[in-house]
């Protein structure tokens, strides 16, 4: 599902919403999101799961191509962990 779909659906389902509305809810939920991972906070939307920040340590790598090592520094990345009524529906 993309984006879009996801907008297109929320407006479907509520007759009080219009497009242009269901976007901007959207919208205000991902900027949420983001602006709280940015920030080092966690994230967690009960019964789907939880957005958090990991550090990945630097390490170095070879470029496949010539085979030189390569260093990597080190970075955070988003993390989602699924929530235990989420995994419990897509098993089913």
């Amino acid at each position: 599902m993309t984006k879009s779909e996801l907008i297109e659906k929320l407006s479907d389902g509520h007759e009080l919403l219009n497009k242009k509305e269901a976007e901007t809810v959207v919208n205000l939920i991902f900027d949420g999101i983001e602006g709280a991972l940015s920030d080092g906070d966690r994230v967690e939307i009960r019964g789907f799961g939880s957005f958090s920040v990991r550090e990945r340590e630097a390490r170095e790598a070879r470029n496949p191509k010539s085979g030189e090592l390569v260093k990597i520094p080190s970075r955070r990345t988003p993390f989602f962990k699924t929530g235990k009524e989420l995994r419990e529906r897509v098993d089913a």
